[in-house]
């Protein structure tokens, strides 16, 4: 099968997954502050082809079953990447980050499910709802905020402040998503069983 750009930049991004995990957590800048601008650097633009894509495949018409499926996924996989290394790195915060990223990680497991389940039964591809795409950004956001608070908000990284609101917006906008995406296609996941009744 060919892929088409908005297709590559999305296999572009799940290869620069490793790449991510392995300057967070495996590379000794012996900086810190070096350490945190080069792996937000590289998050940013990895996030950066998501927007991409996107816009070339709307504005001329390669949107694609594929594309549709394999983009939220390469979502999923930077984001696990990015929570897994703040824990790691990060850890004054993983008491209270690691609430926050099992809700992310659950509710991405749970709508990719939903996706292939619903795929499965009516062949219908979900494709990223706006609340999704907010929700993505809000993850995007946070993470990148909690590895540039020391180095570009000094006077607060102290206490954390803006880590945790917008860890605390990123939650809540992961759980409000995944409650629309189970409102709009849960019918699905239980039309088997009626059937069966």
């Amino acid at each position: 099968m060919k892929l088409n750009l908005p297709n590559r930049l999305t296999l572009f991004r799940i290869l620069m997954v490793p790449v991510f995990l392995v300057l967070m957590v495996a590379v000794d800048f012996r900086n810190d502050a070096v350490s945190r601008i080069v792996c937000a650097s590289v998050y940013a633009v990895t996030c950066l082809t998501d927007t991409l894509d996107g816009i070339i495949a709307r504005k001329y018409n390669m949107i694609t079953d594929f594309g549709k499926f394999l983009d939220p996924l390469a979502d999923k996989f930077i984001v696990f990447a990015a929570l897994l290394g703040i824990l790691v790195k990060y850890t004054y915060l993983s008491k209270v980050f690691i609430w926050a990223a099992a809700v992310v990680m659950f509710r991405e497991l749970a709508v990719t499910s939903l996706r292939l389940i619903v795929a499965g039964k009516s062949s219908i591809v979900i494709a990223a709802s706006p609340l999704g795409k907010i929700k993505t950004i809000s993850q995007m956001v946070c993470i990148i905020t909690i590895m540039l608070e020391p180095v570009v908000f000094p006077f607060f990284a102290e206490n954390h402040v803006l880590s945790y609101v917008t860890m605390g917006i990123m939650t809540v906008m992961t759980l409000w998503s995944g409650i629309d995406y189970f409102a709009k296609y849960g019918k699905y996941v239980t039309a088997g069983e009626q059937e069966k009744k």
